[in-house]
Order: structure tokens, then sequence, then C-alpha cells
């Protein structure tokens, strides 16, 4: 399988966009392009993050290298490098007057080559990637403005401008793209990729406003609405230790509508034993299985990047600390929320010192416990803020007949008792209608594993939500809409009701 066609397959959704760097692209929100292939051209993955970046210029080898390599795939037909990502060397074919004609015909081939006018190339792999899936790709043209203003001509969210700075080229560059645009709509008719323009211009199908209004949702009541019932996207570690990875992920799982994401913390050195780390263990990482679990763990500088991120998007995030290492390590970021989860529900001298050290809120799943258990933590997490009691069963996936909804109700009556308690529901069956009933029963948060498409050799990929297709919206919504369908406690007559017989007066 080709690079191209490996990066394909991880994605569920027949979406592709094409990233240029028009300074129309500011108008469209980075969560847009975030659980969908993403081909940039030259340095547009300064402006948000993609799968693929084709380019021929040397000078755009510095601007990728200082963005910090946002791509995983690199098709170029320079001598670039990049640190684990892939670079795919194809030849450049440069555009003479004779030659116009030409690049219109390799469209329509399946050949990948470097065109001049770069988007051409980009087109070319969408074709390969359609044929590839086996069926009809829409594509959205991002950031292709065909217009030149010397002070305004990228996307401001490139920052500082590498292009070589020869302004008698570019513009007519930029205004000759609008005719190969078009001779490209022209023969693209009928053909595996639907193309769709972005923008303002008489050729656009939509404006950076519909294109935003389309792909986010708009949640159903405001953040600081009584009640509401936080989703928490858990990502486990399926970024894989990926920083680009995770960015993709905190990003698709911000537009689909989470609260909360929430990523694992374990010391691995201490938190398996010697004979676990050196078993073998197949993955892309290394033959044992500390090689692959060494790879998971974000360090320091990871979790200082997803902080920044999160604090961008407005979306708060937390971690499962499940060693002692862990814990002190992430008393660095502050937190206002640690969980805790089932696999150490017997590590009972860890869970006391987080219980007398942590005044946070705590989340605690109760996976593999009984009802000792939960005396044992209601007398002991005294100190925390808050105690989001989380039902959860650790089979993956759950059996229906083991979700144990009426234990969130239990959860839900202690609340009554003692409002410090948080009634939860952490989901590890499939799908949504557990975590609905459990919205029914009270639960204020409910978690769900996602990934970023399909891993044979990662962990609970059986039960994960793929952030690439339309599921975990779907889950979100469905739980916003479960919050309505309860609505309040306290009876009141409501605007829809009218009495249809009424009492006679006489």
């Amino acid at each position: 399988m080709s690079p191209i066609d490996a990066i394909a397959s991880t994605y569920a959704t027949d979406t592709i966009f094409i990233l240029g760097k028009g300074p129309s692209a500011d108008a469209v929100d980075p969560q847009v392009f975030a659980g969908s292939l993403v081909i940039a051209l030259n340095d547009a993955e300064r402006i948000a993050p993609a799968d693929i970046t084709v380019f021929h210029g040397d000078w755009v080898k510095s601007s990728i290298a200082e963005a910090g390599f946002r791509s995983r795939l690199y098709v170029t037909s320079t001598d670039f490098r990049a640190p684990q990502r892939q670079v795919l060397n194809r030849p450049h074919v440069p555009l003479t007057q004779e030659s116009a004609d030409l690049m219109i015909q390799r469209l329509q081939q399946d050949d990948v080559v470097l065109e001049d006018v770069l988007f051409m190339s980009a087109l070319q792999i969408a074709r390969r990637i359609a044929k590839s899936r086996g069926r009809t790709q829409t594509v959205y043209m991002v950031g292709f403005d065909f217009e030149y203003d010397p002070t305004h001509a990228y996307s401001q969210r490139l920052g500082l401008d590498y292009a070589p700075s020869h302004e008698h080229d570019r513009q007519p560059k930029i205004l000759m793209q609008e005719y190969f645009f078009i001779n490209a709509l022209y023969v693209l008719k009928g053909s595996e990729i639907e193309v769709r323009h972005v923008g303002t211009k008489a050729l656009s199908a939509l404006t950076p406003a519909e294109l935003n209004n389309a792909f986010l949702t708009q949640p159903v009541r405001a953040l600081d609405a009584p009640h509401r019932v936080l989703v928490t996207a858990e990502l486990t570690t399926n970024h894989f230790g990926d920083r680009l990875r995770l960015e993709r992920m905190v990003r698709a799982a911000k537009a689909a509508g989470a609260d909360l994401i929430k990523v694992q913390k374990r010391h691995v050195e201490t938190f398996y034993s010697d004979e676990q780390l050196r078993s073998r263990y197949a993955s892309p990482f290394g033959t044992t299985f500390g090689d692959y679990r060494r790879q998971l763990e974000l360090d320091a500088d990871d979790f200082a990047a997803l902080d920044a991120l999160c604090k961008q998007l407005d979306i708060d995030w937390f971690a499962s600390v499940l060693d002692m290492d862990s814990f002190k390590f992430m008393l660095q970021f502050e937190p206002r929320r640690m969980k805790l989860p089932s696999t150490i529900s017997e590590h009972t001298e860890y869970l006391s010192h987080v219980a007398a050290n942590f005044g946070g809120a705590v989340v605690l799943s109760t996976g593999m416990t009984d009802t000792g258990y939960e005396q044992w933590v209601l007398e002991t997490f005294k100190r925390c803020k808050q105690l989001y009691l989380m039902q959860a069963n650790s089979a993956y996936p759950t059996p229906v007949e083991d979700c144990g909804i009426g234990v969130v109700r239990h959860y839900f009556e202690l609340s009554r008792q003692e409002p410090r308690i948080v009634p939860a529901y952490s989901s590890h069956d499939f799908g949504w209608m557990a975590s609905v009933m459990a919205v029914a029963a009270g639960a204020q948060m409910v978690e769900k594993h996602v990934k970023m498409g399909n891993t044979e050799w990662a962990h609970f990929d059986a039960v994960a939500i793929d952030l690439t297709g339309p599921s975990f919206k779907e889950y979100v919504d469905k739980v916003r809409e479960a919050e309505l369908i309860v609505g309040e406690e306290f009876k009141q007559v409501r605007s829809s009701e009218h009495h249809k017989y009424f009492r006679n007066q006489a």
C-alpha cells in the first residue's frame, strides 16, 4: 500500500480539504478540518495540521521546519527530510506556455507529479484517494482567492512569510491560477471527485461562513448552563505519542461538541514489571511491550502543547494519573481535575495519597469494584472539591446487560445527600444508548473513548469512536438531546401545554 493510500485508509469520511494560503483561509475555523483528510500546499500546514503536504520550492523546507512538521506525509521533489514523517519524492514538471495543456492532461491520468500550479497536484492526489476508496470524494478548496493584494496576500495565521519576495512574480502566478482552476472544474465533471471552491467568487460553491456552519456543532446549551452534562472525549493513548495526531484529535473532538479532553499518564518504568517490558509485542515502535508503551507516553513538552492548544480552543483537559510519579508530574500543570481509573482500584496506598494531597475534582471510575470499595472511597476522598463517581464496566466492549445504569441512579441519590458527589458514566459499550440512559438516570458527566482512524495494533480500538467520521458528533448530539428530554425535576405547566376541555363556570 502506498503512503497516500495508507493515510486515506484511516479516514471514514468522504471529505478532502485542499488548503491554500489565501487570506480567506482565516475565515475558516481550523476545527472544520480536524476530522477529514487535509492536503496542504507549500507551507499551508502552518494554518492547520495536514495529512499530506505537497511542495517543490526549496524555501518551503525552512518554513515547515519552523512550524514543527505538521503533516504526516510530504510529497516533494526536493531533498527534504522530516523526523518521524514520511517523504514521497515525485518529479517537478515546470510550467511553460507550451506545456499548459499537458498539465490539464496529467490531471486526468493516474500519476502524481509536482506541478507549478500546485493545487493541480493536490487534485491528482485527491483523484487517487477516490479511486483507492472506490467512491466519490467531495473536495473543498480553501484559501484559494485568485486575487492579489500586496498588503494582505496570504493568511495571517502563517506569521512570518518564508516565500521569496518577488512581487512581480507573485501577482501573475496567483491571478493565472483561476484560469487553471476553471479548466480543472471542466475536465473533472463526472469524475471520482466533486470539487467545491470555498470563497466569495462567482465560481465558489459556498462561503467560509457556510463551510463553518456545515461542519461545526452548535451546542444545545451555553457552557455555563445549569445541570449541563459534560461530555468527555477519552483519547486514551490513541494519539500514539504523536503530537500532530494529538492535535488533530483534540480539534476533531472540540468540533464535534465535546466539553473535555482526557488523556493518560503513567510512568512506564515503574508501572510495569521488567518482565512485561521485555516481553514481545508487535507494533510500529519496536519489538517489545516496553518499546510500545514508551512511545505512547506524552512528555512534559507534549502536555505543555496540549495545555496551550486547549486554552486556544476554549476546552478543558485532564488526565488519568496511574501512579505516584505521574501524580507528582501532573501537579506542575495545576490541574482542576484528575481521574483515577478502574485499572488501579486496588492500589489503595496510592489512591489514599491522592485523596490527602489533591484538593481539585477527582473523577473516579468504579469498574471491577463493589459496594465495599464505594464505602472506602466515600470515607477516604473527603478533601477533594468534587468527587465524580463514574459507573463503569471494565470489559471492552461491555455487554449490554453489564452496563449497570442503575448504579448511576444510585450515585445520583448519593449526590442528594452529599452535593459534592457528581454521578457519571464511562462508556465502554458500543454506541450511545447506554450513555443516553445514564443521562436519564442522573449522570452529569459521560465519557467515550475516541480514536483517529482504524489501527489494528492499537489499544481499545474496538470500542473507540472514530473521529474521522460522524459517529462522535452523533454521540454528543444524542447526549444533548437526552439532556433536553430529561429537563428539570420540578413539575410545572409548560408553554406547550393547553387545556382541551374547560370547566363549566355556570
